[in-house]
């Protein structure tokens, strides 16, 4: 999952659609997007935006270790997943994820986390999140599909601030890339 940070504006429709996606009730939030800033850029005051969601660490998703009953797991194109009718709901993977990314679900008593919303990836669909960007600033593919898409907007950005006579900004912070199914 590629999130271009200059397109971003902060309009939750990805949170929107996940949620209804994934039919979650208030509190649980699968993709969040984070202010960063403000900040000075340029005589100005800036921000930007940062979508925070699951890594699907790689090569081993703390989360699937710290699993007491195998309910947190792993595919082999790399989402990592939780099988609802394993888990217990004992939050042992909300714990052993730095990001944040398992959250609680108060009302099946279960834990739920972005699996890329894999019956869609497996119909050869994009997850809700990217479908509902308002503004495509997310994409979703493989590591080399997304590293590309990253290096052509970057050179299209420098580019046009050259032609403008202006310095191209380094993006703040850099920006993330995830990808499922990369090496």
């Amino acid at each position: 999952m590629l999130h271009d940070q200059e397109r971003c504006i902060n309009c939750m429709s990805c949170e929107v659609h996940c949620k209804l996606e994934k039919d979650l009730p208030v509190g649980p939030r699968l993709i969040r997007i984070i202010q960063v800033g403000p900040f000075r850029s340029g005589g100005k005051l800036k921000s930007t935006f940062v979508a925070m969601q699951c890594n699907h660490c790689d090569p081993v998703a703390p989360c699937t270790e710290a699993c007491p009953t195998g309910a947190c797991q792993k595919r082999e194109d790399g989402i990592v997943f939780i099988d609802e009718s394993a888990c217990i709901g004992c939050k042992s993977c909300v714990y052993a994820c730095s990001f944040g990314a398992p959250q609680y679900n108060p009302q099946t008593k279960k834990v739920t986390k972005c699996d890329y919303c894999m019956d869609r990836v497996d119909a050869g669909l994009w997850p809700a999140c990217a479908t509902g960007c308002a503004t495509k600033a997310l994409h979703f593919g493989d590591l080399n599909e997304m590293s590309t898409l990253r290096r052509q907007r970057e050179a299209a950005r420098i580019a046009a601030a050259a032609e403008s006579g202006g310095e191209a900004e380094r993006l703040v912070p850099a920006a993330r890339l995830t990808a499922v199914g990369g090496e």
